[in-house]
């Protein structure tokens, strides 16, 4: 997608909801489904995927919004606007990624 498309003022929120929901969905349905043993704490192969899963969103976002900030200024102010704003959504959602993801890291995923 082009750096002054406008749906890059959203996308970096449309990817972390969504994230977000398959992380919640992905975490329910492992403990419904194959519960990890209590006594490993967050170490745990739910947790191992969770956070794999957390850190390449993560890396995808921030990519994104080093791809746009590099961007060269398009010609239209509006076109510009589009590209720093982008860059910053996309960072606040990657941002974001990692403070929600941070409790994969020390809890336990079935509580």
């Amino acid at each position: 997608m082009r750096p002054g498309h406008p749906l890059q003022l959203a996308l970096g929120l449309i990817v972390w909801s969504l994230w977000l929901v398959a992380v919640y969905a992905g975490l329910s349905l492992g403990c419904l489904l194959a519960r990890p043993d209590d006594g490993l704490g967050p170490a745990t192969w739910l947790n191992g995927l969770l956070g794999l899963f957390t850190l390449l969103t993560a890396a995808w976002l921030f990519g994104c919004a080093w791809r746009l900030w590099r961007a060269p200024p398009p010609a239209l102010a509006a076109r510009r606007f589009v590209v720093r704003v982008g860059a910053a959504v996309h960072l606040l959602a990657a941002l974001a990624t990692l403070f929600v993801g941070l409790p994969i890291l020390t809890l336990p995923p079935c509580l």
